[in-house]
């Protein structure tokens, strides 16, 4: 899980610092900007000028140049340096004593009269780097007493120093981290949270300063990292709480520090590095003698006792992209998602989509296609990327060039599997699905026509389901680069949709009579004679229409046919052909012209006796035809019968007297003849042909009943009446009469028996013979009897409600009578608008007065004829 995070780089040697003094040791650092100051044993502040030097190819070096060094006279080992640039000094802790140095001059700084620059009896301090005071001339800091278990709060100006609040702890402290108003200290043997402001305490866990030196250090705004027991960092916020996974360092560190996102460590031996974002060891570095590790604006400063060094971070983007060399994905995602803080924002969303991308190729060449098309998809992937595997999947027109430098290693599919072919299938399937998912979406903006060729071309190849679904919608398939791919896999049906797509219809047509007529083999479309027979039906190009139709009706006249049929009748009439140039054009196409005709006239009812004539022809015809032939074509003229039957009942709109001279002299046809005179009007010859000629009674029968279909009672009684009389004739040509008359004579009796509610009963009974049994006609006379009796009852049940109707007329008229009219010379007439100068007034019905002599006249004359005059006394 390494990772090389830093670079161990000198930044002061021992002999710029010291020269030959063996005894002298640096005790304390501080790095401002350039600046270095360093605190030795002998109680001298050395002042140190870093310069940074570019790095060409290796790490980055520094150079020092010492500017001064001051002896504080105190003779005791500089404890502590802390540099406040606002004010341009040094807070330095020698001797229990914090006092202020000129950071230019390293001179002492003396207080002005009133005031004090020194603090006396100090063990440790730190300073606030969350202010929580307004002045930007000065700095806050935290004391700890050297004797009294107290913590002390000051305000440090530019010549002076300033208690500001005192606190009493549990405990002494020994080690104090200040942010804002909170405190985080080391006890004797805990840790805890102190808000100065407030007063209030939290305790966050044991800790025994005695074993090992306790480490408070502030690293966020509210967030300490402290040194637990059993070699662990702790993460504390001012709450008490951790909201990060602790990590697990050395038993014996002795100094830390965090250069996000890691967290160094330093131990008698080595320097550790841990991430913050995993928690995991990055890298280790031996490191002998150290005893001072601190980090000084991002930069990470160890000292031994003789010398200083600068830990370098190697550039974020140089780490990621060092574990992903190492196929390290998660974790390289996880520091670049950590790097987030470190980077400004449009160069850290560049940064990072690169490395999802790359670590996407990584995952693709694992075979682990989820995670990488997740990382494809969350890294904004140029899908031509990954179609650029594809040896001739991008079109010939593309101007896509690989990204530089490269997201990834392979030079192709082949040498990304290996040469393993079935690597190289789970790869085209993940294309295929990617791909599928992309062209719908803002990822293939730009460049939807490499996309959907490179899809289409692998539809092709892998005989893969969609390609006629890709086809059949919108799409930007370059018709160049995937005509001849789809002609290598022989998908001749899907070609010419491609075609169909590019507006070359006749081509596509071309192509596909090609298949049906078997000049070319592609199973795809079993049915695809049927489908180009639905193409032309919607065609709008009539040109083509006319052009290919005769090749559809040689085909199969039935289903060829369905290039008319099917034509809506839509708002586009540039799109519509006339039926009358169909028909011409079906002339030479006798079966489908027949077809035609039947969609006009049965299905789309159209009333033109033209059509109505020519279809009752062809079906006369027709069956004449099969009449004509050997009984084997018994059943077909049968059926041809049945329609021209139903045709001449059902239509009203074809030329009669034609149909009857074609028929005139064929006796095969007497039924359809009767047909005829009946649309003539001409029952008497209906009926003779169908009593007399067919003696077929139960369609004479029938023959009342539909002509009558549509005519009143009176008029189905009339015909029915008329057929008892041919029946009761009792003659029929070419037939014994004695047996003609018995046959008719059963005929009428069944014919009053069956419809006996449609005869005038008393008319029947001075017809009929006297010889007639009752008992033979007995349901008629029931039914005649029933249905006079019927019409008795109904008639009574009439004059009854008339007769009740009227007594409520005279009671009301009698009521209206019993009321007051009332007649002034105020008031006028409502015919004339004259006033009434007598009494004698007539009453309209609601009780409105007139004269007599107006209402008179009012019944004379209609109302839109009568002339009022108004000649005097108007109101």
């Amino acid at each position: 899980m390494s990772v090389k995070a830093f670079e161990l780089v000198p930044a002061v040697e021992r002999d710029l610092l010291m020269g030959d003094k063996a005894r002298i040791n640096i005790e304390c650092i501080e790095c401002c900007g350039k600046n270095l100051y360093v605190g030795t044993n002998d109680c001298f502040i050395h002042h140190f000028l870093l310069d940074e030097l570019p790095a060409q190819k290796g790490p980055i070096t520094f150079t020092a140049r010492k500017l001064s060094h001051k002896y504080l006279g105190l003779k005791k080992a500089v404890a502590e340096l802390r540099a406040a640039s606002a004010l341009d000094r040094l807070i330095v802790l020698c001797d229990a004593m914090v006092f202020l140095v000129d950071m230019a001059t390293l001179e002492t700084v003396s207080s002005v009269a009133g005031g004090g620059a020194k603090i006396k009896g100090v063990a440790a301090f730190c300073v606030n780097e969350n202010p929580v005071s307004g002045d930007p001339f000065c700095v806050e800091i935290g004391v700890v007493s050297a004797k009294r278990r107290t913590v002390q709060i000051y305000m440090v100006y530019e010549d002076r120093v300033q208690l500001v609040k005192e606190l009493t702890t549990p405990e002494q402290p020994c080690a104090v981290s200040l942010d804002g108003y909170f405190l985080c200290l080391a006890l004797a043997t805990q840790y805890m949270i102190l808000n100065y402001a407030t007063g209030a305490a939290q305790d966050l866990f044991p800790y025994n300063s005695e074993e090992r030196r306790p480490i408070v250090k502030r690293i966020g705004r509210e967030e300490f990292l402290l040194a637990a027991p059993g070699g662990l960092g702790m993460f504390a916020n001012a709450e008490g709480a951790s909201q990060r996974a602790p990590v697990n360092w050395s038993e014996s560190v002795i100094g830390a520090a965090v250069c996000f996102p890691y967290v160094v460590a330093l131990d008698e031996g080595f320097i550790t590095v841990h991430s913050m974002l995993d928690q995991q060891l990055k890298q280790t570095l031996s490191f002998r003698d150290g005893h001072i590790l601190q980090d000084f604006e991002g930069k990470v400063v160890l000292a031994s006792t003789k010398a200083v060094y600068i830990l370098v971070p190697l550039p974020l983007e140089r780490q990621i992209q060092d574990l992903l060399a190492s196929h390290r994905v998660e974790e390289a995602l996880t520091l670049t998602e950590g790097a987030q803080r470190n980077i400004p924002k449009d160069k850290f969303q560049i940064l990072r989509k690169r490395i999802l991308q790359q670590a996407g190729f990584i995952q693709f060449g694992q075979l682990r296609f989820l995670e990488a098309k997740e990382h494809f998809r969350k890294g904004q992937l140029d899908v031509r990327e990954l179609i650029s595997l594809y040896p001739l999947l991008l079109p010939s027109s593309t101007t896509f060039t690989r990204c530089h430098p490269p997201l990834h290693e392979f030079a192709d599919l082949n040498h990304l599997a290996k040469g393993d072919p079935e690597k190289v299938l789970q790869c085209k399937k993940f294309f295929i699905t990617y791909l599928g998912e992309v062209r719908g979406t803002e990822g293939s903006n730009g460049y939807r026509e490499d996309v959907d060729t490179a899809l289409l071309k692998l539809y092709a190849e892998q005989d893969h389901e969609s390609l006629l679904d890709l086809l059949a919608s919108e799409n930007a398939c370059l018709l160049a680069d995937s005509a001849p791919w789809l002609e290598k896999y022989h998908k001749y049906f899907a070609l010419g949709l491609l075609y169909h797509c590019n507006g070359q219809d006749s081509e596509a047509i071309q192509l596909w009579i090609r298949v049906v007529d078997g000049d070319l083999h592609d199973f795809t479309r079993p049915d695809l004679y049927e489908y180009i027979v639905d193409f032309l039906s919607f065609c709008s190009n009539l040109d083509l229409v006319w052009k290919y139709a005769d090749w559809a009706l040689r085909k199969d006249p039935k289903v060829g046919i369905q290039i008319f049929t099917k034509r809506s009748l839509g708002k586009d009439q540039s799109a519509q052909l006339k039926p009358d140039d169909v028909l011409t054009y079906l002339e030479q196409h006798s079966q489908a012209g027949l077809l035609y005709l039947e969609y006009l006239v049965l299905e789309k009812q159209i009333q033109k006796e033209q059509f109505h004539t020519h279809l009752a022809v062809l079906y006369l015809e027709r069956t004449l035809y099969l009449l004509s032939q050997s009984p084997a074509a018994e059943e077909q003229a049968a059926a041809a019968r049945e329609k021209l039957q139903a045709l001449l009942r059902e239509s009203s709109l074809y030329h009669v007297q034609l149909l009857l001279g074609k028929l005139e002299t064929c006796d095969q046809l007497l039924m359809e003849r009767a047909t005829l005179h009946g649309k003539l009007e001409e029952h008497d010859k209906a009926l003779h042909i169908l009593v007399h000629q067919l003696r077929n009674y139960s369609s004479a029968e029938a023959y009342c009943m539909w002509v009558s279909s549509s005519k009143d009672s009176a008029y189905r009684q009339h015909l029915f009446h008329f057929l008892l009389e041919v029946y009761l004739a009792g003659t029929v040509p070419g037939m014994d009469k004695d047996v003609a008359g018995e046959d008719l004579a059963m005929a009428a009796v069944d014919l009053l028996n069956r419809h006996g509610e449609v005869f005038d009963a008393a008319r029947v009974l001075s017809m009929l013979p006297d010889g007639w049994s009752l008992q033979l006609l007995r349901p008629f006379l029931g039914c005649a009897v029933r249905a006079s009796m019927h019409a008795c009852r109904t008639s009574r049940l009439a004059l009854g409600l008339s007769r009740s109707e009227n007594l409520q007329l005279l009671h009301d008229r009698l009521k209206e009578r019993k009321k007051p009219i009332l007649v002034s010379e105020k008031k006028g007439c409502h015919l004339c608008h004259n006033t009434f100068s007598e009494p004698n007034v007539v009453c309209l019905p609601g009780g409105v007065p007139v004269h007599t002599h107006c209402a008179a006249q009012r019944v004379r004359d209609p109302p839109a004829s009568t002339a009022l005059t108004n000649n005097t006394n108007h109101t």
